[in-house]
């Protein structure tokens, strides 16, 4: 007596028992859903901390500005200037130290990290960068680090812009 012939066809695929975890789920199926959630979540963080610093400043200059009659400008116009960082708790802050200083205490370039004399403040990310990495924006003539700068080959002439100029 032969024996009985496989039943199943030859694409037959086996079944296992496999554990799909939340991070399976994130990067197929649910992907675009979490990496909106995630997106939303970080904009109405930001929008909520500038608004409650923003308000908190407001109201403390105005009373202040009030009593003394002063027309400088206030903190809460220097904090929309620049680059600001989110709190832990949601807030934000102004970034006023240069991440890449040397431990001799003479500021070094962001950029080539080599300690120069002449030192300038990037328009952009606010670093300091030696001469050589500094680039002036063709556009709005603001003085940005090789960083914060594209170079435009499309004329016949090259152009630096920089990132507020080449949106």
């Amino acid at each position: 007596m032969p024996k009985r012939t496989y039943p199943f066809s030859e694409t037959f695929s086996l079944q296992y028992k496999m554990h799909i975890g939340q991070k399976e789920m994130n990067q197929g199926v649910f992907g675009n859903k979490y990496r909106q959630e995630v997106y939303e979540k970080t904009k109405n963080l930001l929008f909520n901390g500038t608004k409650a610093i923003m308000g908190k400043m407001c109201k403390a200059d105005d009373s202040s500005r009030s009593r003394t009659g002063d027309q400088s400008p206030s903190p809460a116009a220097a904090l929309m200037r620049g680059q600001t960082l989110i709190g832990q708790d949601g807030t934000l802050t102004r970034n006023s130290a240069v991440p890449n200083a040397v431990a001799s205490g003479v500021p070094a370039c962001s950029v080539c990290l080599k300690s120069a004399s002449v030192k300038e403040s990037c328009a952009q990310c606010e670093r300091a960068t030696c001469r050589g990495c500094s680039r002036t924006c063709s556009s709005c003539a603001s003085v940005c680090c090789s960083v914060c700068t594209v170079t435009d080959y499309s004329d016949r002439y090259d152009r630096v812009l920089c990132c507020d100029c080449t949106a």
